[in-house]
Order: C-alpha cells, then sequence, then structure tokens
C-alpha cells in the first residue's frame, strides 16, 4: 500500500525555487549577450551575408530566409 512521504518544508522549497530561478537567469543572460553581439556585428561564431536590400546587420541565414 502506498504511503504519503513527509511534507516538503517551506525553506528547502524556497533553496530549490532559488537555484531553478538562478539557472534560469544565467542562460538568459547569455541569450542576451549573444544577440547584442550579433546586432553589434561582433559575433565571431556566424557568418554575415552582405545584402543591400535587408541591411549587412543581419546573419546569413536569417537573410536567406526571408527572400
Amino acid at each position: 500500500m502506498a504511503v504519503p512521504k513527509k511534507r516538503t518544508s517551506k525553506s528547502k522549497k524556497k533553496i530549490r525555487k532559488s537555484i531553478w530561478l538562478n539557472k534560469t537567469n544565467e542562460i538568459a543572460l547569455k541569450a542576451l549577450s549573444l544577440a547584442k553581439s550579433i546586432l553589434t556585428n561582433r559575433s565571431k561564431s556566424f557568418y554575415y551575408g552582405i545584402n543591400n536590400e535587408l541591411g549587412n546587420n543581419l546573419p546569413k541565414s536569417i537573410s536567406n530566409n526571408q527572400e
């Protein structure tokens, strides 16, 4: 027969939630930093296409999809 487990304390819930939130904040900061580097043409991991119609700031993969 299944027996319910003991209830998790509020402090343990807060600790687990804060760890989860810190991880998500770190991922969001990395994504924002990458987006900024792409927009300022400082990213070395993307190829940029030269297309006068769409502008020079768009990555090559995006400019090909919108034509």
